[in-house]
């Protein structure tokens, strides 16, 4: 039973992670519909922005992650206005190859800056809780309560506010939102500031436990595809599921069977829910 406990802690903390970064590449591809490949190297990056502040500046952890996300949300703008606004009327294969440009520089710029070598954080929160029996550490819980802070906050901003309102109506319809008087260019960017900065936060809350490297991207990004895929391209509730679903498969088959197969089952359950649903859980036709 312990064991099981501490696998499905351990799989929450893990589907948090996934869900926000799934989150916003969901964002991205709702208003630009196309995948954003570079989101990964955006993660890694936020996790290196928020370890430089936490360790060269000896700055709090929270305060660091806080900056990073801000910093990361300009990234983001920045690379809209630059790499993928003009090529919005050009054919999605180029945006794909900007993607895959992009990659190369972020990944090799953090190899010339930082390394190959992995970065340790100083400890952000030693303490230990019991939960039924089980040991679990404060640094997990805490990921797991701040992903779900994000995420309700996320939820009111779409669907309280009047900014909510227009990514909606973009997302839905962008030539409708556009006649509507919307500024669509300035969603976008409002998009992509969105998406880096879950991203930026995302890292950062699971750095200190998984370590800092240049390669830290490359697996997570193709698990939130993975994730928007089972879920439903573009369904902000099926990123939310399919992370958590996601997390919860891998953590289970890793500790009761193999960790050397546990993407195994994550692909596994992916191709299962694809051929009883092929739009994804909630996906539309």
């Amino acid at each position: 039973m312990s064991l099981f406990i501490q696998q499905v802690m351990n799989g929450i903390m893990l589907g948090s992670v996934y869900s926000l970064v799934a989150l916003g590449l969901t964002l991205e591809y709702g208003i630009l519909h196309i995948p954003n490949f570079t989101h990964g190297a955006l993660y890694m990056a936020g996790a290196y922005v928020t370890f430089l502040l936490a360790t060269s500046l000896g700055m709090n952890f929270w305060l660091a992650m806080v900056i990073s996300m801000i910093a990361l949300a300009f990234i983001g703008m920045i690379m809209e206005r630059l790499v993928y606004r003009p090529l919005m009327l050009e054919s999605p294969l180029n945006s794909f190859i900007a993607a895959i440009g992009m990659i190369f520089i972020f990944v090799d710029g953090a190899l010339y800056l930082f390394g190959p070598d992995f970065k340790r954080f100083p400890p952000v929160h030693t303490q230990v809780v019991q939960v039924l029996g089980t040991t679990i550490t404060f640094q997990r819980i805490i990921i797991i309560l701040v992903t779900v802070t994000l995420i309700v906050l996320l939820h009111l901003f779409i669907k309280k506010t009047l900014v909510g309102a227009t990514i909606e109506a973009t997302a839905q319809d962008m030539e409708g939102a556009r006649l509507m008087g919307i500024n669509v260019k300035r969603v976008r960017l409002m998009v992509f500031a969105l998406g880096t900065a879950l991203a930026a936060a995302a890292a950062s809350l699971i750095a200190p436990i998984h370590l800092v490297h240049p390669g830290m991207g490359g697996p997570v990004i193709l698990k939130a595809f993975v994730i928007i895929i089972l879920g439903g391209m573009g369904s902000i509730p099926g990123a939310i599921l399919g992370g958590f679903l996601l997390g919860l498969v891998e953590s289970l088959s890793g500790g009761y069977i193999s960790t050397s197969y546990h993407e195994v089952f994550s692909f596994g359950v992916l191709v299962t829910v694809l051929a009883i649903r092929p739009t994804g859980l909630f996906g539309k036709k």
